[in-house]
């Protein structure tokens, strides 16, 4: 299918199509049209922001606030963090283009901080639902409900901000762009439990309440790093998208396919394997490193062969300027003598009448309580679950 009219593909060049075949703000009305364009797109990103921040502040506000008011058990929800970290540090590296600003980093990370709130409302509203089916409703809640959502949010974070930025001008970018918002939704999931453990167990009256914050953040510590797996993987095909327009939507959707199987994957599996060993805990911990460590190897090729492909096409861009230059750099006839070479050994060039001409030479210069709270990927084990549903179901190992 041509992106051309036929009157515009068939018009003789200098015809003026205007408002016929093709357009171009020329009018007052064409130029107020553009502004409220922009004004429209820009309200609409900003609303979506603004919509997020104040969920946020009404499911979450609070368990942030409890966390800056404890500075141990904050710092704790933090270092359970530090594994995703290292693993968007190394995305980070992987960038071979230009490495993305820091302030435009951050943004992403805020925002997907902020947009976590919708799949916290999400799966908090859903879950009862998907509880009521035997057998198999844990199993579609994740593929269905928790992991399409949470991928979506984190994609989102993405392509409201850094999509739209002209540091993001290679493929390999949304890669990284899409793992620090893995990085933000696995932050603020982290501290969400790791508060609600510590006040389940000073309701409960424990003496080590604050030992049960690390326990918890110990767990969430090895959850973390499969979101920025999973959006690092959903943005890189975000950044492919960018550049093939023609095919941007099936990109995209693509991208997002990956992700939301790899992450309904890990949270059914981690869910029930483990519990067929014993002891439990340490199948667990087995299990995480095998399946997030497969996936980020996978990851690490894929960028790996963008990175081989850009230093091959780099490398020939290289080759082909210089190959240029000495092109360019050779005066004709060098290396060769003949019939006008001087007794000196020095070729004098004249014209038809014999007299010699002035030499010449080339030019070459070269021209991107009870309240349970939200639930994020699954329903806790201490979040009011019977006795028959809590040997199968553990939050600390679900995101």
């Amino acid at each position: 299918m041509s992106d051309t009219d036929p009157v515009e593909e068939g018009a003789a060049d200098g015809r003026d199509l205007y408002d016929i075949a093709t357009w171009e703000p020329r009018t007052l009305l064409d130029r107020t049209a553009v502004r409220l364009h922009s004004a429209l797109a820009g309200g609409a990103r900003l609303s979506i922001v603004l919509l997020a921040a104040f969920v946020f502040l009404l499911q979450i506000g609070g368990v942030v606030w409890l966390a800056s008011q404890n500075p141990t058990v904050g710092l704790v929800a933090l270092l359970s963090a530090i594994p995703a970290f290292v693993l968007v540090a190394f995305v980070w590296r992987q960038d071979v283009v230009e490495k993305e600003p820091l302030d435009t980093l951050a943004v992403t990370f805020v925002l997907s901080v902020l947009f976590a709130s919708f799949a916290a409302t999400a799966n908090t509203l859903l879950q009862d639902t998907f509880r009521m089916i035997p057998l198999v409703g844990l199993g579609l809640f994740y593929f269905l409900v928790v992991a399409p959502v949470e991928e979506t949010v984190k994609w989102l974070a993405v392509r409201l901000h850094g999509y739209r930025r002209p540091e993001f001008d290679a493929v390999i970018d949304g890669a990284v762009y899409g793992a620090v918002a893995g990085l933000g939704f696995a932050t603020i999931e982290n501290t969400l439990y790791v508060v609600q453990g510590f006040l389940r167990a000073q309701e409960a009256g424990a003496t080590q309440a604050v030992g049960a914050a690390i326990g918890t953040a110990t767990s969430r510590a090895l959850a973390g790093p499969g979101h920025v797996i999973y959006s690092a993987w959903a943005g890189y095909y975000l950044g492919l998208a960018k550049f093939n327009r023609e095919h941007r939507g099936p990109i995209v959707v693509k991208g997002l396919l990956i992700a939301v199987v790899l992450h309904g994957a890990y949270n059914t599996t981690v869910t029930y394997v483990p519990a067929l060993f014993s002891p439990p805990s340490w199948w667990y911990l087995l299990f995480v490193v095998a399946f997030d460590g497969t996936l980020f190897y996978l990851l690490y090729r894929k960028l790996g062969r963008y990175r081989d492909n850009y230093a091959a096409v780099d490398g020939e861009a290289r080759a082909q300027k210089s190959a240029d230059g000495e092109i360019q750099g050779q005066e004709p006839g060098d290396g060769e003598t003949g019939p006008l070479d001087s007794d000196d050994g020095e070729a004098v060039d004249t014209e038809a009448d014999g007299q010699p001409v002035d030499e010449q030479t080339d030019d070459n210069d070269a021209p991107q309580s009870d309240d349970r709270g939200p639930v994020w990927d699954a329903p806790s084990r201490t979040d009011g679950l019977e006795a028959s549903d809590r040997d199968r179901e553990d939050p600390d190992r679900e995101r």
